[in-house]
């Protein structure tokens, strides 16, 4: 199992205490293997991704998305993810 691509991309998590609502950031990684892609929560065979794509949102990042057969799976990006995308469909149009 060979790592191609990693992004980086934020989870958030709040907490609600009796006067306030706290939000945490953590940063988490998506990682591109030559059978898979696996994230905190998720992993995906090359064969169930049918595509990438990413929408910027504001100055500051965007959403990814990943085009799975179990649906639409979207991730928080604080960086461009078009080198990672591009590593993707590369690795995926050769070998699929």
């Amino acid at each position: 199992m060979d790592l191609i691509a990693a992004q980086p991309y934020i989870t958030v998590h709040r907490e609600i205490n009796s006067i306030e609502q706290i939000a945490f950031e953590q940063e988490q990684t998506i990682n591109l293997f030559n059978d898979k892609i696996v994230t905190q929560q998720h992993e995906f065979h090359l064969q169930e991704v049918l595509d990438i794509s990413y929408r910027k949102i504001g100055n500051e990042g965007g959403l990814l998305y990943l085009h799975t057969s179990a649906g639409l799976h979207s991730y928080i990006v604080k960086t461009s993810p078009q080198q990672f995308i591009e590593s993707f469909k590369e690795y995926k149009n050769s070998n699929y």
